[in-house]
């Protein structure tokens, strides 16, 4: 059975569009899979720690090698990693803010990508420096945006820093099989926003439903 990561990095609460977008995956899953392990971290509530001089000095040496300072600093990543590592399918909650990600969750990221963990160097191609370390994960990215456009194409493409940065830190870490579900126009009219949360949400079962009745990515 496919064990499933939850990852929460809205700072809001019952405000929040990509919360609800998670909690619908999860619960659609459980239906179809209860026997399956659901691993739940919140970062939009729980504050991940920034990296520091004593998680990078400890990222690049040896365990056995590492100060206590140092490995205090890696514990929280070592953590989070673990969680990754253990999980078939990961969900990210990913909310734009100032066309990028929230700070949470950039904090983690930086807590994950992480050398001779979730990648490892490739001294043989310099233009594609990175092998990534995280095999046969399928991750959904559950987005919301106030404006639209934000697509391939779409009129604000030049400033979506939001998947295109997912996207590649993602592929860093060896996780190639990306798909977004995506919330529009939360400030631009009820109508239009309440077509996109229903369409995200016919995705999301439809999804689910692709995944059971292939039992497989």
């Amino acid at each position: 059975m496919k064990n499933l990561l939850v990852i929460n990095s809205s700072p809001r609460t019952i405000r929040s569009h990509t919360r609800r977008l998670t909690d619908t995956f999860a619960e659609q899953w459980k239906t179809k899979f209860p026997d399956c392990k659901i691993i739940y971290r919140d970062i939009g509530l729980q504050p991940v720690p920034h990296v520091c001089e004593h998680w990078i000095a400890g990222a690049f040496k040896p365990a056995e090698q590492r100060s206590s300072e140092e490995k205090e600093a890696l514990r929280k990543s070592d953590e989070y990693i673990q969680e990754l590592k253990d999980s078939d399918i990961i969900i990210i909650g990913a909310p734009m803010y100032n066309y990028s990600i929230t700070s949470s969750l950039k904090a983690y990221f930086d807590q994950v990508l992480r050398v001779n963990e979730t990648w490892v160097l490739n001294h043989d191609n310099l233009l594609d420096p990175y092998i990534g370390q995280l095999k046969n994960k399928k991750l959904f990215l559950l987005i919301s945006r106030g404006a639209q456009g934000y697509e391939p194409n779409g009129y604000n493409e030049k400033v979506n820093f939001q998947t295109t940065y997912l996207r590649a830190v993602l592929k860093m870490m060896g996780i190639f099989e990306v798909e977004e579900i995506t919330i529009n126009g939360e400030l631009f009219g009820d109508e239009n926003l309440q077509k996109s949360i229903a369409e995200a949400n016919d995705h999301i079962k439809s999804t689910i439903n692709k995944i059971q009745s292939t039992q497989n990515f």
